[in-house]
């Protein structure tokens, strides 16, 4: 007789979880286990080079056909400093130029993103605070995670420079030197 409540519970279990199994998430829920995301994203992690003291972080999400950048780089001196997207990913050289020229898949001169011509490579200046900090968020659909070579990020190098880019000078922007680098990865 007293098997009858052990199986009785038993079976409202089984019930219990079968029917919780069929169920569809509401609305914005995430079968994602937490901290997953289900968008494509990418990594580098900044590195000093030439000598300096700058490091950082960039974190790329593609969503809806739109990559967005969010870089955090300490260790600048205050003002402006370029950063580019370099061709190849690799920072192993003291100063970075190991790292090649601007990712330029399209074959444009270098110029300010968004006013034709500019290399994909050809992003922004960021502006470092006293401390030597700077932030910035870019979002484009002229680049992705995966996918098309003329707009996949991964694999190339984002490199800081030591001075901003003017937005002329062919083929660098006059950025000076290379301060920071970090390889895109997935």
């Amino acid at each position: 007789m007293r098997e009858v409540p052990k199986i009785l519970a038993a079976a409202a279990v089984l019930l219990a979880s079968a029917a919780c199994a069929g169920k569809k998430p509401a609305a914005g829920a995430s079968k994602a286990s937490p901290g997953a995301s289900a968008e494509p994203h990418a990594h580098a992690k900044l590195e000093p080079r030439s000598g300096s003291q700058v490091e950082g972080s960039a974190d790329f999400v593609e969503r809806d056909g739109k990559v967005t950048l969010t870089l955090s780089v300490s260790g600048l001196t205050p003002g402006e400093h370029a950063f580019h997207l370099h061709e190849k990913g690799d920072c192993s050289a003291p100063d970075a130029t190991s790292a090649g020229g601007h990712w330029n898949p399209t074959a444009e001169g270098h110029g300010k993103w968004g006013t034709h011509p500019f290399h994909r490579g050809d992003v922004a200046n960021l502006v470092a605070d006293g401390s030597g900090h700077a932030t910035l968020t870019f979002t484009t659909d002229l680049w992705s995670i995966g996918g098309d070579p003329t707009r996949d990020l991964v694999g190339h190098a984002l490199v800081v420079h030591a001075k901003p880019d003017d937005f002329t000078t062919q083929p660098t922007g006059n950025a000076g030197g290379r301060v920071a680098c970090g390889v895109i990865r997935k």
